[in-house]
């Protein structure tokens, strides 16, 4: 059992770290393991029909009266009767015969058997079959929860550094904003500006304030899903590292469908056509005949006074004569159900390829508009940079910069968000391409 812990207090975790510990601590993947393990185990449960099956039992009894009574009385022919009562007579007084004869008072035994089949309507091995196909539904099940989620794993730590560079760049902002009050303070003091200018840059730094305070919870309740999802506590003192490095250029893709036989949902459908299939096999193996090799063997003295011992080797064989109606309807409907799992393959096999066109027209619709808004960028920053050169000019008002100053922060924020739906959109189509 894995415990969840939190990592030292101001541990810094990278995309990497966060990846690892999910797959050693995600309940999710834990959960989908298990199951593979389960379907190992079911798979090894059928592999023993193979195999005979032995018994031993064991039995013992002690009645009040003897079980069986036979005596001179009970002989049905009166004739002979009279002369077993009369040879009675003769040797009852020099022997210890009696009258009667008892059996059955007390008694025990112990048995054995064993049953190997022999023909069993090919249901062991196609039993043996589907479990094979089990193990291997099991393991395609988690390779794609593996994937989906990592791939959520990484949305949310890309969230949250996303929502700590908003706040990065809101403290620089405040910045720019507290050495702008500065200067309007130095201007009110020398009757440049008026109070209502020096109450814009106030108002405007306290809307600024409010905003970091939304971003500081959003960033907390990101993390806590973040520490949820890859299995340990949360803290205050775990930070997320900052992606780092250019971003790549979707040049590097290609637009490409890949085969459809590599993802794992495909697979799974592929598997549960021939686990159809086999189902159909076992059920016409009901109707057919079974030969199975039996034997049992005894000691005991159940009957008899003194122990005895006994064995018998059968071979036996039955044949269901009357189970072909009820079976052609199971055929039938095991018909249906593999052209249904076909209908699902072939449904699919198209949905697989409108999502990867999805997802690379995603990407490449985020890159563009990445590049956008990097233009923009550049000219907000132009823009705020004149806007100061004409404040300290006499030739701009408080609100020209302030206006200026928003423009910066809006297209500042809109790159950081860029960059995130970009890496998220390509991480996608990796996954898509990968698995």
């Amino acid at each position: 059992m894995v415990v969840a812990t939190a990592p030292a207090i101001g541990q810094t975790l990278t995309l990497d770290s966060c990846l690892a510990l999910a797959r050693k601590n995600n309940t999710d993947l834990r959960t989908s393991q298990l199951e593979v393990i389960k379907a190992q185990e079911v798979k090894r449960q059928v592999f023993t029909k193979y195999f005979p099956q032995v018994q031993i039992s064991a039995f013992t009894y002690y009645a009040v009266d003897p079980l069986v009574r036979f005596g001179i009385d009970d002989i049905q022919s009166n004739d002979m009767r009279e002369l077993v009562a009369d040879l009675y007579e003769l040797v009852a007084t020099e022997t210890d015969f009696k009258s009667e004869m008892t059996l059955m008072k007390k008694g025990s035994s112990i048995s054995g058997s064993f049953a190997q089949p022999i023909f069993a309507g090919g249901r062991i091995i196609n039993g043996n079959r589907l479990a094979s196909l089990g193990v291997d539904a099991a393991e395609l099940q988690a390779q794609a929860k593996m994937r989906d989620v990592l791939e959520n794993i990484e949305s949310s730590y890309y969230l949250v550094t996303g929502l700590q560079q908003k706040v990065a760049t809101l403290e620089a902002a405040l910045a720019l904003i507290d050495s702008l009050d500065r200067t309007v303070q130095v201007a009110l003091a020398n009757g440049l500006v008026t109070n209502a200018d020096a109450l814009q840059v106030q108002l405007k730094r306290n809307e600024m304030l409010a905003n970091k305070q939304q971003l500081t919870s959003g960033i907390r309740l990101s993390k806590r899903l973040l520490c949820r999802q890859i299995g340990i506590d949360y803290s205050d003192g775990i930070m997320f590292e900052e992606p780092t490095g250019a971003t790549p250029p979707p040049a590097l893709f290609s637009y490409k469908t890949v085969a459809d036989s590599l993802r794992p949902e495909m697979q799974l459908l592929e598997l549960n056509v021939k686990a159809e299939k086999l189902k159909k096999l076992m059920t016409i193996g009901e109707s057919l005949p079974q030969i199975a090799l039996v034997g049992i063997t005894y000691y005991g003295n159940i009957i008899k006074k003194d122990a005895s011992s006994n064995g018998i080797v059968l071979l036996s064989l039955q044949v269901p004569l009357t189970s072909w109606w009820e079976t052609s309807h199971k055929i039938h409907q095991h018909n249906i159900a593999i052209e249904e799992a076909q209908i699902k393959q072939d449904n699919l096999s198209k949905m697989m390829s409108l999502e990867e066109e999805k997802a690379y027209s995603d990407m490449m619709d985020a890159y563009m508009l990445m590049k956008s808004d990097s233009s923009a960028l550049e000219v907000a920053q132009e823009n705020y940079r004149l806007a100061n050169l004409n404040y300290e000019a006499g030739n701009a008002t408080v609100s020209d910069v302030l206006q200026a100053h928003a423009l910066l922060l809006q297209a500042q924020n809109a790159i950081t968000e860029r960059k995130t739906t970009y890496t998220v959109a390509r991480r996608r189509l990796l996954d898509i391409r990968e698995n």
